[in-house]
């Protein structure tokens, strides 16, 4: 039986995961989490396989949690569940640790085939996200300006895109201002920008926006 634990903000999605794998005998919903507090207390927890985590939840952010948990434990499993294209943020995910990336379109029997993947110690990667690797590790100068950044520059541009200041991004993130306004330096002249402005400009047109 693999048991798994879910972390999603939204209760429809939750209960539709636990409705799909109750249909499925060898797998068995043990947990549940709505935000990335509840998240990570979670992941300190025992008694499951396999953890479903959402991309965007309010709390700890969902590279943080990746990184706390393989840090507890290098081989749990941990499958990304998200409304976003795996051309946007999957490539990420991975090199933070995941073990598989599953868009919220896809199938209910492609979240079976992924969670018994990674719960049998595999990595899972869609066809699409396959050329996507591929692609990464061959053309990496042609990959948009976003994905050069470091994780750290990455979390406090998408908390810039939300329109957060700078002392909620240092309070989420428990560094100094001095440390953030650093990295929004960074970040901006890595990406070539000029303003808090640009930086919305450029998720929304990217389809970085939650």
């Amino acid at each position: 039986m693999i048991k798994v634990a879910i972390a999603d903000d939204h209760a429809i999605v939750r209960a539709g995961l636990r409705q799909i794998l109750t249909d499925v005998a060898d797998i068995k919903v043990v947990a549940e989490a709505s935000s990335g507090d509840e998240a990570l207390t979670m992941i300190r927890t025992d008694g499951w396989d396999v953890l479903l985590l959402d991309i965007a939840m309010p709390g700890k952010n969902v590279l943080e949690l990746i990184k706390l948990a393989k840090q507890q434990n290098p081989n749990l499993p941990i499958l990304i569940l998200s409304m976003y294209p795996e051309d946007q943020y999957a490539v990420r995910m991975l090199r933070a640790g995941a073990d598989g990336y599953l868009t919220k379109e896809s199938a209910p029997d492609q979240l079976v085939t992924a969670i018994r993947k990674v719960a049998e110690g595999g990595k899972y990667a869609s066809p699409l996200l396959a050329e996507k690797l591929v692609a990464e590790l061959f053309f990496d100068s042609a990959q948009p300006p976003h994905t050069l950044l470091t994780d750290r520059e990455f979390q406090v541009f998408c908390a810039l895109n939300k329109g957060k200041r700078l002392t909620d991004i240092a309070n989420e993130m428990a560094l100094s201002i001095k440390t953030i306004s650093t990295y929004r330096t960074r970040l901006m002249k890595k990406m070539n920008l000029a303003s808090n402005a640009d930086i919305i400009h450029y998720a929304l047109k990217h389809n970085l926006l939650d």
